[in-house]
């Protein structure tokens, strides 16, 4: 599970610095998507669905950001069954006793 909203976090993240980068703003910038952003909406239009965009964006990183940092701050527990399981007591074994010498082959 910590993997999966890693994954999203990341690609929030992302989308959120190319959206951010599309703005037009007041020193110029990029300002790539200047314009009527391919004839879709007028100018204002453009930069209103862009400035809801970065807001709705900026929300959900937050939120993945703190249930990342909830995430970390929870004791870990075993991922594995094999941890899970009592470890094995030593088997008690008997010592050896040396065998007795073979009587001699007569001929």
């Amino acid at each position: 599970m910590h993997a999966v909203i890693l994954v999203v976090h990341l690609m929030i993240a992302i989308a959120l610095v190319g959206v951010i980068l599309i703005q037009r703003s007041e020193g110029g910038g990029l300002g790539i998507g200047g314009g009527t952003m391919g004839g879709m909406t007028t100018a204002r239009g453009a930069a209103n669905l862009l400035t809801r965009t970065t807001a709705i964006l900026a929300a959900v990183f937050m939120s993945t950001s703190i249930i990342l940092a909830i995430m970390a701050g929870r004791p870990s527990q075993p991922t594995s069954i094999i941890d899970t399981l009592p470890a094995p007591a030593p088997a008690q074994q008997a010592p050896a006793v040396p065998a007795a010498p073979a009587p001699p082959v007569a001929r």
